[in-house]
C-alpha cells in the first residue's frame, strides 16, 4: 500500500518501511507521530478513500542539510555580503498506513473495563472505598531540619570584592603596529 502525504509544505509518496527526509518537526528520535494530511492512498493501480486516513511514522533523527552559502554582490559598487545557513530536517521511517476510524474502535473497548459505575465521580487518586489507591511517594527531601527548612539564612552571603581590577593579558595579544604614534609619557 503506498500514501501520498503532505508535510512542510511538500508532497511525499511513501509505502511502509520507507524513509524520508522532510521539514523539521516537533520530537525526539524514537518519538511516534501521525501524519494526517493524506492526498491519495491506493494498493497497486486502485485507489482508496482518504478520509480518515493516517500515516503512522517514526522519528529516525533530527539533522541538518549541508551548508548553502548565500553571497550578494553588486559589481562596480564595493559591495558583498556572504552569509551561509543549515536547513534542519527531521528523518522519519514510516510505519504503517492505516485508518483512523479502525482504531478509534478499537480503543474505546479496551477502555469499557476500566469506567467506573455511574453516579459517583473517581479522580485517579481515590479508589472506589473512598481511600487513597497505590503507594505513597517517598520525600525526597533528607530527614535533617537545616534541608527541611527549619534554619534558612535570611540572606545569602556576598562573596569578598576584589582588591585589585585583574587587567587581561597580553600574552597572546597582537603586537603593536611599528607605524603607530605613542602617547608622550606624562611627567
Amino acid at each position: 500500500m503506498f500514501a501520498v502525504v503532505r508535510t512542510g509544505g511538500k508532497q511525499y509518496r511513501v509505502a511502509p518501511g520507507d524513509k524520508i527526509v522532510v521539514e523539521k518537526l516537533d520530537g525526539n528520535a524514537g518519538d511516534r507521530i501521525t501524519l494526517g494530511d493524506v492526498l491519495l492512498a491506493g494498493e497497486g493501480s486502485n485507489l482508496k478513500s482518504t478520509d480518515g486516513l493516517t500515516v503512522a511514522a517514526e522519528i529516525v533523527a533530527q539533522a541538518k542539510a549541508d551548508k548553502v552559502t548565500v553571497f550578494k554582490k553588486r559589481r562596480r559598487h564595493n559591495y558583498r555580503r556572504k552569509k551561509g545557513h543549515r536547513q534542519q530536517h527531521t528523518i522519519l521511517q514510516i510505519v504503517a498506513i492505516g485508518d483512523q476510524k479502525d482504531q478509534k474502535k478499537a480503543a474505546p473497548k479496551a477502555e469499557t473495563a476500566a469506567k467506573p459505575a455511574k453516579g459517583k465521580v473517581t479522580t485517579g487518586e481515590e479508589s472506589p472505598g473512598g481511600e487513597v489507591a497505590g503507594t505513597p511517594t517517598p520525600n525526597p527531601a533528607p530527614n535533617n531540619d537545616e534541608a527541611a527548612g527549619a534554619d534558612k539564612p535570611a540572606a545569602k552571603k556576598a562573596a569578598p570584592a576584589k582588591a585589585k581590577a585583574e587587567t587581561p593579558s597580553t600574552e597572546n595579544a597582537a603586537p603593536a603596529k611599528s607605524g603607530a604614534k605613542k602617547a608622550p609619557k606624562a611627567k
